[in-house]
């Protein structure tokens, strides 16, 4: 019967999460869930968990610790000590043989031990602080990968929507032409070739219809998997390339870039630094003394049988404080050798902070110049668009007016297609320049 409840429970539970599911999602509702789903990010946001843990670990050592311990000894032989016989009356230089104590014993003490001084955990406390960072800047680091990976992979959903849009419209056209074609051919007004350049025309664009078709499926289904959303169920993708290209959104100004310190990649070499900083430091505590101070409490019990669950078992008691001051005097040059091993970690950290400075300007200038570019060429790619489209209609005109052969035809709607292309690429081209520039920055623009 309770495991018929559970079952129940756990369907329940299952269906009421399936039902709590979204059924479609913008852009920024698909980035809001990856950021809450996505697996990388929920390991990354355990990282942090354990980072927190780790340094409560650390501050532990240093508040009181107390310990507690149960002795019990049962002689199986009761040993025997020699005492002198003149003691007793006996000749000297000869031994008597006698048994001391009882047969039973129990001792029970607690201690508590408080850390007093300790160079090298004040260190620790501190580089716990720098590690909990450090684990902080590897979640925003993962958030910000995710963030363009779920931007990019979408995007890419929206660009093969329409890309299908444009291969749909040609195959239509491609389709009232070949009617219209074939008519005249019946008709005595048109060659066979020209109805067999349209028919080519026509297996050519239903091949890449079909293969864009299926390509939006899976990356569809890759979205789903980054964001985390379960890929057996179906997810709708609302925004459409129009919301989320605009191009006087896109095409302000580029950004002034002066400040490049909020970069990810500069915030962790940073952090490095301190914590082989605070390593070297802690290598150099080590030459310190310790001091710590600790009370013992015990109790004893003794007795010939095990009566020490009794009530009127005797225990006699001892109370015990002390310190405890352990001075390190001599490691023959080991501390050194670590202190100095330590060093020079601190010096590569210092040399990589600053050379990943230099690789991020370098990297931050390079995208910038790549977002520029792609908005230029987007505009061109736009124009040429038009222009294509221009002359495609004009030499449709022209073929049905006998003006122009059915091969000058094909080659303007083969101009046609590749300009299709190439906007869409630029299209595709520009967000993904200003994704990859954002994702540098650390910032939206």
């Amino acid at each position: 019967m309770k495991i018929k409840f559970l079952i129940i429970i756990s369907l329940f539970l299952g269906k009421t999460q399936g039902q709590n599911l979204p059924k479609s999602l913008t852009l920024n509702e698909a980035i809001e869930f990856g950021l809450s789903n996505n697996r990388s990010i929920i390991n990354a946001d355990r990282e942090i968990l354990k980072a927190k843990k780790e340094r409560w670990k650390t501050i532990a050592i240093g508040l009181p610790q107390i310990s507690s311990e149960i002795n019990y000894q049962n002689f199986l032989e009761m040993p025997v000590s020699l005492v002198p016989a003149e003691f007793f009356g006996g000749n000297a230089g000869t031994f008597e043989e006698l048994t001391f104590g009882t047969e039973q014993n129990m001792v029970g003490s607690i201690k508590m031990e408080q850390l007093l001084f300790d160079g090298s955990y004040l260190v620790g406390l501190e580089a716990s602080r720098v590690y909990l960072k450090i684990s902080e800047n590897l979640f925003e680091k993962t958030n910000l990968e995710v963030k363009k990976l779920i931007t990019t992979t979408y995007t890419n959903v929206l660009i093969a929507q329409y890309n299908i849009s444009f291969l749909e419209k040609n195959k239509n056209t491609l389709e009232v032409n070949l009617r219209e074609i074939h008519q005249l051919f019946k008709n005595g007004f048109e060659e066979e070739e020209s109805v067999e350049q349209i028919q080519l025309s026509i297996a050519q664009v239903n091949s890449k219809l079909k293969y864009a078709q299926n390509l939006m499926k899976i990356t569809e289904e890759m979205v789903k998997f980054i964001i985390g959303y379960p890929t057996e169920k179906p997810l709708q993708l609302k925004s459409n390339l129009e919301d989320i290209f605009n191009e006087k959104i896109y095409f302000k100004s580029s950004p002034k870039i002066t400040n490049i310190s909020n970069n990810i990649d500069i915030k962790i070499a940073d952090n490095n630094v301190k914590s082989e900083a605070l390593q070297f430091k802690y290598e150099k505590s080590k030459s310190l003394p310790k001091l710590s101070g600790f009370i013992n409490q015990t109790y004893t019990g003794n007795s010939d049988e095990f009566t020490f669950a009794d009530r009127n078992q005797k225990w006699y008691g001892s109370s015990l404080i002390g310190l405890n001051l352990k001075i390190p005097l001599f490691s023959a040059l080991g501390r050194s050798a670590l202190s100095q091993k330590a060093k020079i970690s601190l010096d590569q950290a210092i040399t990589q902070f600053t050379e990943t400075q230099e690789r991020v300007k370098i990297e931050v200038t390079a995208a910038q110049n790549d977002y520029q570019l792609a908005i230029d060429n987007y505009f061109t790619e736009k124009e040429n668009l038009r222009l294509a489209e221009r002359i495609e209609k004009k030499n449709q005109m022209k073929f049905f007016e006998g003006i122009v052969q059915s091969f000058e035809l094909r080659l303007a709607q083969v101009q046609l297609y590749t300009a299709q292309n190439n906007f869409v690429a630029a299209i595709q081209s520009v967000i993904f320049k200003k994704i990859q520039l954002e994702t540098l920055l650390n910032s939206t623009f």
